[in-house]
């Protein structure tokens, strides 16, 4: 079983930033892909960044450029995501999520077989 539970969500004004955590619990942390996911009002849920066990990243195209950035720290069980230049159409609840069956990036989110609650992130413009 593994529980996440994410935290740094807020409200920021366009071109802001903020730091997403989510903290893992997991006997082999280390070997689990670990994605955010975000699900905007209306829209379907999809990956914005992933991390593989061996630190492989993948970024949404909204995502490319710099524009996040996605760190693990597998002493600590944690997964980041730092966002910058933040736009009103990344508001989304976003989601951390793990794929303990797979150590490379996966993108669906059946993939995924475990999920924290959520946390808002709003932009303002």
């Amino acid at each position: 079983q593994v529980q996440l539970v994410e935290s740094g969500g807020g409200l920021v004004h366009t071109g802001g930033s903020l730091r997403l955590s989510c903290a893992a619990s997991g006997r082999t942390f280390e070997r689990y892909t670990m994605g955010w996911f975000r699900q905007a009002p209306g829209k379907e849920r999809e990956l914005a960044a992933a991390v593989s066990a061996s630190g492989e990243t993948w970024y949404h195209r909204d995502f490319a450029k710099g524009r996040a950035t996605i760190s693990r720290d597998n002493a600590k069980d944690m997964v980041y995501l730092q966002m910058n230049s933040l736009k009103p159409e990344d508001t989304a609840v976003y989601y951390c999520a793990a794929d303990t069956a797979e150590s490379i990036v996966t993108i669906s989110p059946r993939d995924y077989e475990y999920w924290g609650r959520g946390t808002q992130v709003t932009v303002s413009s």
